[in-house]
């Protein structure tokens, strides 16, 4: 493998996810013949594991990156948001740097929910574009994180078969 670009980019946890499975990386028999780290099994498997990653694609955080030019926000924050899917105001004051500075209130009425309302409207954004975690009966019955990486394999079983 040949760096074309030292540090280009961050990558969201979904986008490690998807170089891992191109390399090989997955469930199955096959998982212990390919060429690949001790380490990067270990990423995989907590990467399957995590129900955000599961749940996205390529065209959802498109979507949420072009929606989140409208805010104020950093890359980096953007990064962030998608790898955590926060969905209250509390979970997001960590992630936007300087929110305070960043969403000032105005001098008049020093008003918190002036504040909030930019930041309101983002968390919008991220419940309506980024999609929910499965409730706790489907993920009891392990419904969604099964049936993505079971497809995953078959498709990738098909490809080297021909």
């Amino acid at each position: 493998m040949k760096i074309l670009k030292a540090n280009a980019g961050a990558l969201t946890n979904f986008e490690v996810l998807e170089f891992l499975r191109s390399r090989g990386a997955g469930r199955g028999a096959a998982r212990v013949m390919l060429p690949i780290l001790a380490s990067e099994f270990k990423v995989f498997d907590y990467l399957e594991q995590t129900v955000v990653c599961t749940n996205q694609t390529r065209e959802i955080i498109d979507q949420f990156v072009e929606k989140c030019k409208s805010f104020n926000i950093s890359k980096a924050e953007i990064l962030n948001i998608i790898n955590v899917r926060p969905c209250t105001l509390s979970q997001i004051y960590p992630i936007i740097e300087e929110y305070d500075v960043r969403f000032p209130r105005s001098e008049e009425t020093g008003d918190e929910e002036e504040i909030e309302e930019p930041l309101m409207a983002l968390v919008e954004t991220i419940q309506h574009v980024l999609p929910a975690p499965p409730s706790p009966m489907q993920e009891a019955n392990g419904e969604v994180d099964e049936k993505v990486g079971e497809e995953m394999d078959e498709e990738r079983v098909v490809e080297t078969n021909e």
